[in-house]
């Protein structure tokens, strides 16, 4: 195992995501617990000791499943990371109870590792507001010991990260972002990594294979790549691309079943970054796969001086790209919940102004239409 140092830690380069343990019956509330003691076994004797785990998580039991079989390990010989689930705002005022339930749930008496989780535009002004103490309470107890490191993972965009860490990064010590191939400039993650370096703060990768996107790919994409690596199996590419990035501490991977997880405790063993040409490869195979699906959209803004409802085009259009090429999930929805209903899609009315200056020649007034009827639904 590669091991990566940390203030006077040395934290394995691979860490056991508890987001996506194999399950019974096709139910993600009931973590098959065979299995899953089997995987932390052997993640254990192969040097993969950090373990993170969250509240919301296989609805609540990852926590309670996590804290079963880690204690039967001596407790200094594992890293335990969890976080306070601020991606719902109706947790803000129950910090205490949940910390101490999370406690509880894990059966430790301190963390590791605690992050004040998905700051984004959703819980940006919540995160902040001093009415709630987040900050406050969570560095109360790392003062008690019972939270060893502080820091924050993040899934807005980079103006609300550089707003956070403005406001609180003095206290941060690390971030845990979204970042592979595909979300290098997708997602803006190069910006958010330039950023998080210009604040000097270890980095911490989730979501390396993008929910198993990244694991399997086309047939021409896949030849591509194995005649660069003939021995690289697909998902390595993706490790081996995070081991190209300067100042990456740890990968959190999650594993569905003890084939994944050995498979990605392999490829840590040794550290083989790509060349310039084969980086650049994947990055030209990610513009690829993107332009297949979303709209091509490169914010030159002429759209918004020409809208009566002063919609921000650009952002929703990169909002709806990311909707439609993940096939749902959770980014778009939380963001446009933090926008007032007038700015949102559904307040297009359809004039077509936009579309007469459009460089592109994008249909926005029906991606709009398209993108307000995919909330609803």
């Amino acid at each position: 195992m590669i091991y990566k140092n940390f203030q006077d830690l040395k934290l394995p380069a691979l860490g056991f995501g508890a987001m996506r343990l194999p399950v019974l019956d096709g139910n993600y509330a009931k973590i098959d617990e065979a299995q899953t003691t089997e995987m932390v076994a052997y993640a254990m004797e192969n040097g993969v000791n950090y373990f993170d785990t969250a509240w919301g998580y296989h609805d609540g039991q990852s926590e309670v499943m996590m804290g079963k079989i880690l204690k039967t390990y001596p407790r200094e010989s594992y890293f335990l990371a969890d976080k306070f689930p601020g991606y719902d705002l109706s947790n803000m005022d129950k910090i205490t109870s949940i910390f101490e339930e999370q406690l509880k749930r894990c059966g430790v008496a301190y963390f590791d590792f605690y992050l004040i989780h998905n700051v984004c535009e959703a819980n940006i002004d919540a995160y902040l507001d001093e009415h709630y103490g987040i900050l406050k309470y969570l560095l109360k107890q790392k003062e008690a010991g019972r939270i060893r490191h502080l820091g924050f993972s993040a899934h807005g965009s980079y103006d609300v990260m550089k707003r956070f860490l403005d406001a609180c990064g003095e206290h941060m010590e690390f971030c845990q972002i979204q970042l592979n191939y595909l979300d290098w400039t997708f997602q803006d993650a190069k910006a958010k990594m330039d950023l998080l370096n210009e604040y000097q703060l270890p980095v911490w990768v989730m979501e390396p294979l993008r929910g198993g996107q990244l694991a399997t790919l086309s047939e021409e994409n896949t030849t591509q790549l194995k005649a660069l690596r003939p021995e690289e199996t697909i998902p390595a590419w993706a490790f081996r691309f995070l081991q190209s990035v300067p100042n990456i501490t740890l990968v959190l991977a999650g594993s569905s079943n003890f084939e994944q997880l050995q498979e990605n405790i392999h490829t840590f063993e040794t550290e083989k970054p790509l060349t310039a040409q084969e980086f650049e490869t994947l990055l030209t195979m990610a513009g690829e796969m993107v332009s297949k699906t979303v709209l091509p959209c490169t914010e030159c803004r002429y759209c918004v001086s020409h809208c009566p409802q002063e919609l921000d085009i650009p952002n929703l259009l990169s909002l709806y790209n990311e909707h439609c090429f993940t096939g749902g999930g959770f980014i778009a929805p939380m963001a446009l919940a933090a926008l007032p209903k007038e700015k949102q899609p559904g307040a297009c009315t359809a004039c077509q102004s936009c579309e007469s200056v459009c460089p592109q020649q994008i249909k926005i007034s029906e991606a709009m239409a398209d993108f307000s009827s995919k909330m609803k639904s």
